[in-house]
């Protein structure tokens, strides 16, 4: 765009606008473009942001994995790691793997350390995204209320973003699938059930960042299965990936686990393709009520319940279609994760990209740049 254009989309001053680019362009997030068609004289200049002024990093924890990737400020991967670790292992362990491979990450993708202009963590438990400390999480022992951002500033003076790994993932199926969609909803269906909430284009972390616990909320169908929330009936006392495997262990088949549940599956098992059926519709009844109540265009569902393929999903569909207000659901798409794994990365260094682009971040960069 010119400065005129940037003038008439923003409706401020062409002198405003021409003091704020002079700053985004000392601060290299703006870089000039080629020229614009003349209409007579000069031709104008056009300008466009600069996607590799500077890098994030972006880190998914999960319960036994850990990813870490470096982006430009576009959330393209420059660099990326993934290595199997235990979130139980603590706070010491974990992070002292995010700064190692940071290092490592960033002289792969070739940029200094100085050029590293924030974090963005995923953690597997709920966080006060405001603070950056997971609180209660029930498989992150040694976590609770434990400073991250404090320790890996230690290491990296940038900002340190965390938030809980179903938000991220939303973030990150947001910007890399469904970069126009202002209302969607990322479900991650695992060991654990949690949804991602996206509306009016803003993450929804809620009072206390436990927006989108669906996990939690009574399904339909009378159960008297206990959760490890201390209440029976719970959607995911019943559909997450240990329950199903305890209910087919109960019946005789040899499922030891969410992993031999999806072998059993693609392998075609009569009883597990069922099993897995049956949980789709269960989620698709809590899911019928967020969908009726967020109105979301749509609807991603990620986790290793998604990678059983159409069964899981096909029992969502079967009872949303059914449940919701007709107009909710005229054009709304219920889909599988396209991302996958990646999806946390992403979300993490989207998180890290929003704050470095924000009004306020700008704002004290260029305090700095003037001091």
């Amino acid at each position: 765009m010119t400065r005129a254009q940037l003038a008439a989309s923003t409706g401020l001053a062409r002198s405003t606008v021409a003091a704020r680019v002079d700053v985004l362009m000392r601060l290299g997030l703006v870089t000039p473009y080629g020229d614009a068609r003349s209409t007579g004289g000069r031709p104008p200049s056009l300008l466009a942001v600069n996607p590799a002024a500077r890098v994030v990093l972006g880190v998914d924890l999960g319960a036994t994995h850990a990813r870490a990737a470096i982006a430009d400020l576009s959330g393209e991967l420059l660099a990326e790691e993934r290595a199997d670790l235990e979130i139980a292992e603590g706070p010491d362990v974990v992070l002292a793997w995010v700064e190692t491979v940071a290092h490592r990450l960033l002289e792969q993708a070739q940029r200094p350390i100085t050029d590293l202009a924030a974090i963005g963590v995923g953690l597997p438990g709920p966080v006060e995204h405001s603070t950056g400390r997971a609180i209660n999480p029930p498989i992150m022992p040694g976590w609770d209320r434990y400073d991250v951002p404090a320790h890996v500033q230690q290491a990296f003076p940038v900002p340190v973003l965390i938030d809980n790994d179903v938000n991220i993932m939303a973030l990150g199926e947001q910007h890399a699938q469904f970069p126009t969609a202002r209302d969607l909803v990322f479900i991650k269906a695992s060991t654990g059930i949690g949804a991602g909430i996206i509306a009016g284009g803003e993450l929804q972390r809620g009072a206390q960042g436990t927006a989108g616990d669906v996990g939690h909320i009574r399904v339909g169908r009378p159960s008297d299965a206990l959760c490890r929330c201390g209440n029976i009936g719970c959607l995911e006392a019943v559909a997450a990936g240990p329950a199903i495997a305890r209910a087919l262990q109960a019946a005789g088949k040899p499922v030891r686990d969410t992993a031999d549940l999806v072998r059993q599956v693609r392998a075609g098992d009569v009883d597990a393709i069922q099993a897995v059926r049956q949980a789709g519709r269960d989620l698709g009844d809590v899911l019928a009520m967020v969908v009726n109540f967020i109105n979301p265009s749509v609807v991603v569902v990620g986790g290793a319940l998604a990678s059983t393929g159409e069964h899981f999903v096909a029992g969502i569909r079967e009872v949303v279609y059914q449940r919701s207000l007709p107009l909710a659901t005229e054009h709304l798409r219920i889909v599988t994760s396209v991302t996958g794994e990646r999806s946390g990365v992403l979300g993490a260094a989207a998180m890290a990209i929003g704050h470095v682009l924000s009004p306020e971040a700008i704002e004290q960069a260029s305090l700095e740049l003037t001091s």
